[in-house]
């Protein structure tokens, strides 16, 4: 009875406030994909089926099955639009019990339950590993922390996040976030917001770089400089620890190849496997170092202010969330000794960028901001969920 009473009516009420928010978001990002060209599309999810989902995957978040929380992904799309799918030969209801038994099967990562309705009765068909572009994803994370998300154009890299709603918490990426001044091209890249071919570019590798650093939970400072520059040693402690000579070029040659080079699997493999070297790398103590073509320059390097400069006294604290509010705060403040030694590195280097990762799973990027004229700590980890 408590089971069929959820699929009626939502007692979760963050899935009820934030669906018709999610709604419009689809809505949009449907409408500019099909200006862009794209015909791959997954049929829009009304308010309803979103409200219904986040429901049932938040309560199925908090049960535990032999002693293990859930990690689920679910996808909301009929059988005959999924690409090559696993189908059930019976349709499972949705109901967090059968979430629940079903979770060990599918939390490997890139693994959807494939969800769709029949009137109002929502129910489970199978999985699938190939989903459509647009296609709404709710990812169960942890116990009470849910990611609604989607894939990007191209089909290629980190899904893009749309919404984290944690508990009572709701948090929805902010959509003009890119139209701002000095607004990072990383971070308008992890906002999703690009062409099919764009993902096969540096900046979105980046994206992937952050999601590695993140991952492996131990911390990490990568900054990236201008190829060609002199300047940045001065911000440096000579000897660096681990300096690499000549500069590793692995990810930059991957890049450099033609685009019919990139197109099959092969390349793709390479290139994250490339990643994860020079991401592994920052779990190391000190700096990491890349420049803007790719190549690494050293690691375990250490910070140090530049004769030629000051102290870093404040910077601008952001979050690509809708409602939030600039903070100027003591470098201090926004974390331990990797990021002042971040705010310090781009306040003497202004051409530079710095990316650090807490263990806790925050993470910033640090960039120079002209029309604010200090440096300015963007917060991304809601995209990288």
């Amino acid at each position: 009875m408590q089971e069929t009473r959820m699929l009626s009516e939502s007692s979760y009420q963050a899935a009820r406030s934030v669906a018709a928010t999610v709604e419009r978001h689809f809505a949009h990002h449907h409408a500019s994909a099909l200006l862009s060209g794209e015909r791959d599309l997954a049929p829009l999810p009304h308010q309803r089926a979103i409200e219904t989902i986040i429901d049932v995957a938040f309560w199925a978040s908090l049960r535990r099955e032999e002693g293990y929380s859930p990690k689920i992904s679910l996808a909301f799309l009929p059988l005959k639009t999924a690409h090559q799918p696993l189908s059930f030969a019976y349709r499972l209801p949705l109901t967090p019990a059968i979430l629940t038994k079903l979770a060990p099967a599918v939390e490997r990562p890139g693994i959807h339950l494939g969800v769709w309705h029949e009137d109002d009765q929502y129910y489970i068909w199978g999985t699938t590993q190939d989903i459509p572009t647009n296609c709404f994803v709710l990812e169960v994370i942890e116990p009470g922390l849910l990611v609604i998300k989607h894939r990007r154009m191209g089909g290629f890299g980190k899904f893009v996040n749309v919404a984290i709603l944690k508990g009572d918490q709701i948090k929805v990426v902010d959509d003009r976030t890119g139209e701002k001044p000095d607004c990072p091209e990383l971070l308008n890249s992890m906002l999703g917001f690009t062409s099919p071919a764009y993902w096969n570019n540096s900046l979105n590798v980046m994206v992937q770089l952050a999601v590695s650093m993140r991952a492996h939970g131990r911390g990490g400072l990568l900054l990236v400089v201008p190829a060609g520059s002199r300047t940045w040693p001065e911000s440096i402690i000579q000897p660096m620890t681990y300096a690499v000579e000549p500069a590793f070029s692995l990810l930059a040659d991957l890049l450099r190849r033609k685009p019919a080079e990139k197109a099959g699997s092969e390349w793709r493999g390479a290139l994250s496997m490339a990643v994860e070297g020079v991401a592994g790398l920052t779990a190391v103590d000190g700096a990491t170092l890349i420049n803007h073509q790719y190549e690494l320059l050293g690691f375990g390097a250490k910070i140090g202010r530049s004769l030629r400069s000051t102290p870093v006294e404040q910077i601008v604290v952001t979050e690509p969330i809708v409602g939030n509010v600039p903070l100027v705060i003591h470098p201090t403040q926004a974390g331990g000794t990797r990021h002042l030694s971040a705010a310090q590195f781009v306040f003497d280097q202004r051409d530079a960028t710095a990316l650090v990762a807490s263990q806790d799973g925050r993470f910033t990027i640090f960039a120079w901001s002209d029309a604010e004229g200090m440096v300015h700590a963007h917060r991304v980890d809601s995209l990288l969920l």
